[in-house]
């Protein structure tokens, strides 16, 4: 029997898995001090205010959390004085903050999981986090330079911060958050996605595999079919969070051997109230019967090992291990 990780690898090189990958079961996340620094809000927390002076709300009963942007928290009040208001936070610490997290990646097995760093928000989130949705939005039609100058400045932060993760953990594989659209568009064009984000994705990425990163796996739980191309170019592997929205069979003959599919099930339709074994068992059947078994994880589309109704999580990996049984044997 191959191990978590072993059966991974064979799912995405089209190789001979021995069963489904189980969601997030190869991957055993890791953390750094900045997160412990810059607070975040927990389930049911209001009005956290983080290191970048973005003001977030984690509502009870609601998959994640967001930024509050009322007039009078949104950091970037013109985006012409970008450099007014963002400071990015200090990325550098002591080898004593350090430890436990060093301690936490020297715990895992790397023959069965990849150690795997959790990083967010990424770089679109980030500038809406700023500067507010539609701002941003607006800003990359009426202030081209200026959005320009804020992602080279939240790229040359997270290379910092890269190079920090990579020098104290040695992670073999990078989770990284940047929702890029709703469940039915991309949040902007694939020409100006290209224009705004593939370079400076290019370098991150770079680094971590420059670096000793095997798998660089994306977080973006929405339509992004149009993006994949750019996806394939920065250097992903895995696109985690893939709905039922993105046509995942066409996309998967297309693109399969370049990058693979992490989702398949949309949280929406199995994480609920009143949620029931029975509907998540029919939605695992259908997402593996309709994507095969190479070049896809069957996953909820939310984006940590996570639910937002207790159990949902665990009775989906169940039913993807009976599933599998039926389906290898």
């Amino acid at each position: 029997m191959l191990t978590k990780r072993q059966n991974l690898l064979e799912t995405i090189r089209g190789g001979k898995p021995d069963r489904f990958v189980q969601q997030y079961e190869a991957l055993e996340m890791v953390f750094n001090p900045i997160m412990m620094h810059s607070p975040a809000p927990q389930p049911g927390q209001l009005n956290v205010v983080n290191d970048w002076g973005v003001t977030n709300s984690w509502p009870a009963g609601t998959p994640g959390a967001f930024p509050v942007h009322t007039p009078d928290k949104i950091v970037v009040k013109d985006i012409t004085k970008w450099r007014e208001y963002v400071h990015a936070p200090n990325v550098k610490f002591s080898d004593e903050e350090w430890e436990p997290f060093i301690k936490q990646a020297e715990a895992v097995d790397r023959n069965e999981y990849f150690v795997t760093s959790f990083i967010a928000p990424g770089l679109f989130e980030h500038c809406h986090h700023l500067c507010e949705i539609q701002n941003a939005l607006i800003n990359f039609y009426e202030e081209p330079e200026c959005m320009h100058e804020l992602i080279d400045y939240l790229t040359e932060w997270e290379l910092a911060l890269a190079k920090e993760i990579c020098s104290h953990q040695k992670p073999d594989a990078i989770f990284h958050h940047d929702d890029w659209g709703s469940q039915t568009s991309t949040f902007i064009s694939p020409d100006m996605f290209n224009e705004f984000f593939l370079p400076a994705y290019k370098k991150i990425y770079g680094y971590y595999k420059e670096h000793g990163v095997e798998l660089i796996i994306h977080h973006s739980d929405s339509y992004a079919a149009t993006l994949v191309p750019d996806m394939i170019e920065m250097g992903i592997d895995i696109w985690q969070g893939v709905m039922t929205t993105n046509n995942i069979p066409e996309l998967i003959s297309k693109y399969g051997g370049k990058i693979s599919f992490m989702g398949g099930i949309d949280s929406a339709k199995i994480d609920y109230s009143g949620w029931s074994q029975d509907v998540i068992a029919k939605e695992v059947r259908r997402a593996c019967d309709e994507n095969g078994r190479l070049y896809f994880i069957p996953c909820a589309s939310q984006g940590l090992a996570i639910s937002t109704f207790p159990g949902v999580y665990e009775v989906t990996s169940e039913e993807i291990s009976k599933y599998s049984k039926e389906v290898f044997g």
